[in-house]
């Protein structure tokens, strides 16, 4: 769910100097592995496929800062999606929320692929195991779901969009996909209404960046490299973010001369302005039940803006910093209640996909 453009704004253009060198003294063709990987993971579903192969779309799903932290139990007739805590990002999100969405996008994932393959079933959420998701599914027809073929296309691209407005048609064909019980969705596409977002969004930024555990929990997720990115598997990789690699040795050094709270919050208002609008997604409880609820109507969203064309992207700080949250809620008008996601949308290029850990890495015994 989070959002980090890594070597960003007046930063970007000297760390890309240093990485356009080192990419001179070194074999980069790991980044044809690289892709490689990213396109392994997104093959299309084979007919009557394996559980395992269906949580592999599962895993295709949004999740912070790409820990990818969750667990998929097999049994008969079932799968249940477990939330890894030992893959927490405890700075950034305390109280797991932002975990308990993710393990939401990827339970979406796995209902469509599972219709998909004529498998149908309803997917409920349970206390157990702290907080599972158990998916129970019998026999039936394939569903033809134009969402289901999205999943392997989706990304969170994290770059700057073409500004375009979008027709009221796309708009209400986003808002009708991403209707879930439970959850309540603002499309903010107003110049003025996107630039309060944007606002807050700048002073999220620089309250994070100001907090030393902040930048240290984020370092520890920052991939500099298609090497180090193919031997984890996970965390936030430069090139999908559109910028340079560097050596693993030199980036965290990098990084703390040259990014800073200026230069990401250029790059994030020039990322703003340059959107079609503002996603914002509430639970209408503030507990793991309904954030799984928020990642299903979230991704849903996603799912449906890609089979449309439409790039999205995270900013979610002034969901993350839990004094701009009522701020926020005011702004669109749901006072006393949680925000729980902010997204942007457009239509822009797209870039590198991010990585998943193999299947076997996320099973429980």
């Amino acid at each position: 769910m989070n959002r980090r453009n890594l070597l960003i704004g007046g930063g970007a253009a000297a760390l890309g100097v240093v990485g356009a060198g080192w990419a001179g003294l070194q074999d980069l063709s790991s980044m044809t592995a690289y892709d490689a990987a990213a396109a392994a993971a997104r093959i299309p579903l084979g007919g009557n496929p394996a559980l395992a192969e269906l949580v592999r779309f599962a895993t295709l799903a949004p999740n912070g800062h790409n820990t990818q932290p969750w667990r998929f139990r097999l049994g008969t007739n079932r799968i249940d999606v477990l939330p890894d805590f030992s893959r927490r990002t405890p700075v950034v999100d305390p109280d797991d929320h932002h975990l308990f969405v993710s393990l939401g996008c990827a339970t979406e994932n796995l209902v469509l692929a599972a219709a998909a393959s004529g498998h149908r079933g309803a997917a409920v959420f349970a206390p157990d195991d702290g907080g599972t998701i158990g998916f129970a599914f019998r026999p039936g027809p394939p569903v033809d779901d134009p969402l289901f073929w999205a999943i392997p296309k989706r990304q969170s691209t994290r770059g700057r969009y073409d500004g375009r407005s979008l027709p009221t048609a796309e708009l209400r064909d986003l808002a009708i996909a991403a209707a879930v019980p439970g959850v309540e969705l603002i499309l903010m596409t107003e110049r003025r209404d996107r630039a309060i977002v944007r606002d807050m969004v700048i002073d999220g930024n620089s309250r994070q960046m100001a907090d030393p555990a902040f930048v240290r929990e984020l370092k520890q997720w920052l991939r500099y490299n298609p090497h180090a990115a193919l031997r984890t598997r996970d965390g936030l990789f430069s090139a999908a973010s559109g910028n340079s690699a560097l050596p693993s040795w030199a980036g965290p050094a990098l990084f703390d001369r040259f990014v800073t709270a200026r230069s990401e919050n250029d790059r994030y208002a020039r990322q703003l302005d340059s959107s079609a609008g503002v996603a914002i997604f509430l639970g209408a409880k503030a507990d793991p039940d309904h954030w799984v609820r928020v990642g299903r109507a979230c991704q849903r969203f996603a799912l449906q803006a890609t089979a449309l064309g439409i790039k999205c992207a995270f900013v979610n700080q002034p969901v993350e910093v839990a004094g701009l949250r009522p701020e926020l809620a005011a702004v669109i008008g749901a006072p006393g209640m949680r925000p729980d996601l902010v997204l942007r949308f457009g239509r822009g290029p797209a870039l590198p996909y991010a990585l998943r850990r193999p299947v076997a890495a996320v099973l429980a015994a």
